[in-house]
Formats: C-alpha cells, structure tokens, sequence
C-alpha cells in the first residue's frame, strides 16, 4: 500500500497547506510583481519577523537549515573565537545535519548520548565530555522539545563555551528557564541559533529555507557577509563567503505562516495530547510530556526489539509512520573514523524509535483511532 493510499498517512503536505493556501497565492503573486527576486524587502521583512518571534535582536535568512548551523561556526571562526580543530559538543541522538555542520567547519564532533527520558542532551551528559579543547556546545532541541536548563546554562558559563542552538525542529518553542540573554524563546536562548523550514517543519516553506537568530551584533554581520559571497557590499568580499542566501519567494511562503505558529503548535500539542492518554499498549512508551515541547514528532518508543513489526501492524491497517532516526551519525558510513565513546542509550534509542502522524493532515479523532489500533497490536 502506497503512502498516498494510507487511510491516515504519515504526512501530506498538500492538506498541510491547505490552511494557508490564499495567503500563500497573494504572498507569490507580491514577489513576482516585485520584481526583485534575490533579496530585497521580503527577506528583510522575513528577517525582522522571525527576530521579533524569538525576541532576539538579529535574524538573517539563509539557504536551508544545515547551511544556518554552517554559517554560525563559521562566523564565530572569522571572529576568532572558535578555531580549527576546536571540539563541539553535540547530542549523538541527531539528524546528520548538526554534525555535518561541525565537520564542515573544521571542527571536531564531541558526541554524547542523551537523557533517555526527553531523549535531548542533558547538563549531565555535557558536564562529562568538556575537555580543555571544548570550545562550544550544540543543544538540538529534537523532536520540538526544548534542551535547555538553568545547569546548562551555568555549565556553558562557567567554560565559557559557545552555546549554538539547533533549533531546526523547534519554531516557536519556549524554555522553561531564561536563555543566556533572557530570551525564553528556541533559537534565542544561547549565542546563536539555527532554524530549518523544509517544507516538513512545523511552519515550512515551499522549498529549503533556513535562518540564524543571534543576540551577537559582530555574528549577525558576519553571517550576511559569508552567506551573500562573503561581501560586505557589492562587489567588496571581506571574507572567502559561500551563495547561502534565502530567496525571496520562500521568505514570503514562510511569512504568510508564521502568524500561526502558536495555534499551529497548539494542534500538534492536542494530538499529541490523545496519543499520550490512549496508547495503552505494554510494549510502547509514550514521550515525556513537558510544557516546552511543540511536538515537531510525536515519538513513541517500541519494547521487545517489536519496532520494526509494529510499524509493519501499522502500516497493514492504514497507519503512515517514520522512524527519526534509525542510523545515529556516528554509525554512517562517511563517519566510521568518527572517534567516540560507547553510546548505548542513543543506539537503544535508534532501535526503539517510531514517529506517529502528528502535522495538520491528522485530526484528534484519527489520533485516537490510531492509538487504539496500536492497542490492538499482538
């Protein structure tokens, strides 16, 4: 059976955005008669909007999420405050993206396995692998649940360490305590954030888009230098930059969205909320339920090495579901020379994991029906 066929498929993003559909035309239809195509006052628009969201004073659009993580580090090397061979601390429990960035820039992937409650790296973990080389930590807020804490806070104080948030997953997510700026908000609690709009994200564009979000003045002027060629204005290139721009058509896709974050992660939160009462089954384990979470994922954990059969149940009776994610980094082929310690929770993790439909093409009642099918599972 085809995922289109699915009586509740896993994502469509058709019926995703089909709320926004109006919004979406007249957004398009104001770029093309603009007649600027390349940045211009969409983007800028975009870049105030998103600031003023995560009340930081600096956002800049960027090319896609991956590329936002690549241009912090990459800043903060021009600045002098990271350099070549310097260790970054990051969850092993990650998409690849959060690690990619750190090698690209030269720097050296440190990863721990996470709490496997939130499944997040906790101050514990952290506190563990700084060395005298660690020069910043990456928290990734997975799954929309915030990783963040007043410990880690004061670990990252203390080393002096870096702080740069992968906030890919968590637009619109608020800390329960106060970033290192005060800024409760993902993407502003440390010195710099990334975010990812792929289209699959809880507020996506029609496209790959992406954006960093930093308090840090020097950064944020760095960061518009190396993304637009590494020039401070036309034809002056300080810095050997990169074409990591954000189109305009997509800065426009993404405003005419993002006025409905809190109400479009209030919706998440309401299925999510039915799994978490109805899903009974001895053999799953329903995520921690936290108030900083804006459920990007909904995922369950399956007992009893019955992951794989599970989804297989699922999928039997019409149940669409993703597995996020079922290789760590440190266990991919283009990282085998990765050195690391043993990581048994996140490889526990990767063998358990089951994400559920949780976006706008799933309602509260196809939650509860899908939890009493996995009830039903032998």
């Amino acid at each position: 059976m085809l995922s289109g066929q699915l009586r509740f498929p896993f994502l469509d993003l058709y019926s995703v955005n089909a709320r926004y559909i109006d919004s979406l035309h007249m957004a398009a239809s104001r770029v093309i008669d603009s007649g600027r195509y390349i940045g211009g006052e969409e983007v800028e628009a975009f870049n105030s909007d998103l600031a003023a969201l995560c009340r930081a004073p600096h956002a800049v659009g960027v090319s896609n999420g991956l590329d936002a993580l690549r241009l912090i580090l990459e800043g903060y090397k021009q600045l002098g405050r990271l350099h070549e061979g310097d260790e970054v601390i990051v969850p092993a429990n990650t998409y690849i993206a959060s690690v990619l960035a750190i090698t690209h820039a030269g720097l050296v992937p440190v990863p721990v396995d996470p709490d496997i409650s939130t499944m997040n790296m906790s101050a514990a973990t952290m506190k563990a692998a700084i060395s005298s080389r660690t020069a910043a930590i990456m928290p990734v807020h997975l799954y929309g649940r915030v990783a963040w804490n007043s410990e880690l806070a004061e670990l990252a104080n203390e080393h002096r360490l870096l702080v740069v948030e992968d906030a890919a997953q968590a637009i619109g997510a608020q800390a329960m305590s106060d970033g290192l700026y005060g800024s409760r908000m993902a993407g502003a609690l440390g010195h710099a954030g990334a975010f990812s709009f792929y289209p699959t994200k809880n507020i996506g564009a029609l496209g790959d888009a992406g954006a960093v979000v930093t308090h840090d003045t020097e950064l944020a002027e760095v960061v518009n230098a190396l993304a637009n060629y590494g020039s401070d204005r036309r034809y002056h290139n300080i810095y050997t930059g990169f074409n990591c721009r954000l189109d305009p058509i997509q800065a426009a896709m993404i405003r005419a969205k993002l006025p409905d974050v809190t109400d479009a992660n209030n919706r998440r939160a309401e299925r999510a909320s039915v799994y978490t009462s109805t899903i009974s089954h001895p053999s799953v384990i329903t995520p921690c339920v936290t108030p900083d979470c804006v459920w990007h994922q909904y995922v369950i954990r399956v007992k009893d090495k019955r992951r794989d059969e599970m989804a297989e149940y699922l999928h039997r009776n019409g149940v669409g579901t993703d597995i996020h994610y079922a290789t760590p980094p440190h266990m991919q082929p283009c990282y085998s020379n990765l050195g690391h310690g043993p990581l048994p929770v996140t490889e526990l993790l990767a063998s358990q994991i089951l994400s559920l439909p949780v976006s706008d093409c799933t309602s509260t009642d196809d939650a509860a029906e899908i939890a009493r099918i996995i009830n039903r599972f032998k």
